[in-house]
């Protein structure tokens, strides 16, 4: 039996990245569509303990999770934030999604009251279709 929730509750996001990388992603996000309730950043700084940036990741997942569970987008699988973050996996109710980009961003931005799993594959699919090589799309145009 599957729990239904109010249209109005979504998934929470995390974006846990390199430096200020997510940051600037969010930034941008909000540019194109408006604040975004229960999303936080987390910047992983090798100057910072391990311990207290999973602290970190952790407390951020709380404070997003409206009841629906919580995608953590990462910058790239195997690197430090996507380590520390599958950390958490079995905790609660999340997912992890590397190669967090602004087309996944944003396609996670507009459907946040799907079910988590389903979510994780539309923003995957989502990023993976952002990812173009310009110039062979246009030179086949050219060609056409």
């Amino acid at each position: 039996m599957s729990t239904t929730f109010p249209e109005e509750t979504n998934i929470g996001v995390v974006i846990v990245t390199h430096t200020n990388y997510g940051a600037a992603l969010l930034s941008a996000a909000e540019v194109i569509m408006g604040k975004q309730p229960s999303c936080e950043t987390v910047s992983v700084d090798s100057e910072k303990d391990v311990s207290e940036t999973v602290t970190v990741i952790k407390n951020m997942v709380e404070n997003v999770d409206e009841g629906r569970g919580v995608l953590i987008l990462t910058d790239m699988f195997g690197g430090t934030p996507t380590n520390l973050s599958l950390s958490l996996l079995g905790t609660r109710h999340l997912e992890v999604l590397t190669g967090v980009n602004l087309p996944m961003l944003l396609k996670v931005f507009g459907c946040r009251t799907m079910a988590l799993d389903r979510l994780a594959i539309e923003a995957k699919d989502a990023g993976g279709k952002g990812i173009v090589m310009a110039g062979e799309i246009l030179r086949s145009k050219v060609n056409e």
